[in-house]
């Protein structure tokens, strides 16, 4: 679930709770679900401030403003994603790529890895 409501907006009663015992990632922030970790299509990437995980899909993040984005593989058209909890930028949201080789990246998320906690939900048999 993406959004298109205000960064700043005050969002933190519109978060859902979702995907129980799966593992997930969470917001370091706020512990706001934010992907689930079967959702990864790379642990190689860069963010901002250090590694990233490009995502499928991303839930309780909202879209900040498009822009175009000198990133290491070329400029893509990008626009950060923020965590519905708490405000805080988690990463962006990949609109357009200009050149063919990084197409795939389109309707993409890029997590960053400070950003985000993994949550393996492990239950231990007692």
């Amino acid at each position: 679930m993406t959004s298109t409501i205000s960064p700043s907006s005050d969002t933190r009663s519109q978060v859902i709770s979702t995907y129980h015992d799966h593992p997930r990632f969470i917001c370091v922030g706020c512990s706001a679900v934010l992907a689930l970790q079967d959702e990864i299509i790379s642990k190689s990437f860069s963010g901002r401030e250090g590694r990233g995980f490009l995502m499928h899909s991303a839930t309780n993040v909202k879209l900040g403003k498009k822009e175009d984005r000198p990133l290491l593989t070329g400029v893509h058209t990008v626009a950060d994603i923020f965590c519905m909890g708490c405000n805080d930028r988690v990463g962006w949201y990949y609109h357009k790529a200009a050149d063919l080789s990084q197409k795939y990246k389109e309707g993409k998320y890029l997590l960053e890895r400070e950003k985000i906690v993994k949550e393996n939900n492990w239950k231990l048999d007692e």
